[in-house]
């Protein structure tokens, strides 16, 4: 997790982004305050449920609005391999840190370092486990086009790192692109929680749900307005004792229905973090905020 030095909105994302806000309603010094509050509350609550949490200090020398998002540009996986991803902001190309994969390998095995960053150079993007959703058990990559990502590099990662991809299609109630995959769909071990009505095509419906009923995946079908309010937006993580948590922001909690807080604890203990500010003005929740190390500890 990267603690955010200069917070605030970015209006290189908000065109694709429609759960970023477009303007500011308060003093940005304010929301940055705002945004370390929420981030610090949440590090320690992790800390708390027996969670091993990294936490880098972003540097202010440049202004990165969204460094509290890493999960972006870097991926660690569990044959070992370190992924770079392509961003579509230019601005946010800034926060990758050599540091940080060199921290990270200093604890745990990094057998091959992925770039794909070349292919910002060719307006062509796919944005880590925002754009993709992994499914490190069965090998699976799931993701829905957007601008923000890209099927060619998607095919191009797949190969490299032997993933079977599902590609599809998610829109909005105005049939627009859903920007990042990670919004309608958590995929944990057991279980997914999906919005279904965001996929209109009988053949992607079907695609999806035939995929997880080979892997065993429970399906938690979420609404439109539930997903607005980030309840795609989950992680799965075991903690240093080997119990599953589920992490999931304040506003993803408050919008379920007890029935579904019911199924989705049937596979883990349901983690809160409350983060408005960073959700608000920077139009992502607590998955995006969490870059997870499936690399093997040395």
């Amino acid at each position: 997790m990267v603690r955010p030095a200069s917070f605030g909105l970015n209006p290189e994302t908000a065109s694709s982004n429609a759960y970023q806000a477009v303007s500011l309603d308060e003093d940005p010094q304010s929301i940055q305050l705002k945004a370390e509050v929420e981030f610090d509350r949440a590090v320690q609550l992790l800390k708390s449920k027996d969670i091993h949490v990294l936490v880098f200090q972003d540097t202010s020398d440049i202004r990165k609005t969204d460094a509290v998002f890493p999960n972006n540009w870097i991926s660690f996986q569990p044959d070992g391999k370190t992924i770079i991803y392509p961003m579509m902001s230019a601005n946010r190309r800034m926060e990758r840190n050599e540091k940080v994969i060199a921290e990270v390998g200093s604890s745990y095995d990094i057998e091959r370092i992925v770039d794909l960053t070349s292919h910002e150079s060719e307006g062509k993007f796919l944005e880590g486990t925002g754009s993709i959703v992994f499914d490190h058990v069965n090998k699976l990559a799931y993701a829905c086009r957007s601008v923000r990502t890209d099927a060619g590099i998607l095919e191009e990662l797949g190969q490299t790192i032997g993933y079977e991809i599902v590609l599809f299609d998610s829109v909005d109630e105005k049939g627009l692109p859903i920007y990042h995959t990670n919004v309608m769909m958590t995929v944990g071990t057991r279980f997914c929680i999906l919005c279904l009505d965001s996929i209109r095509s009988e053949e992607d419906h079907n695609k999806l749900l035939t995929s997880f009923e080979k892997t065993g995946h429970r399906v938690i079908a979420i609404s439109y307005d539930q997903m607005r309010n980030f309840a795609g937006n989950m992680f799965e993580v075991v903690s240093t004792k080997g119990e599953f948590k589920i992490l999931l922001s304040a506003a993803a909690l408050q919008s379920l229905l007890p029935g579904q807080v019911r199924a989705i604890q049937e596979f883990g203990e349901l983690i809160p973090l409350d983060v408005p500010t960073i959700e608000k003005y920077g139009g992502g929740s607590v998955r995006c905020m969490v870059a997870g190390i499936h690399l093997q500890p040395k």
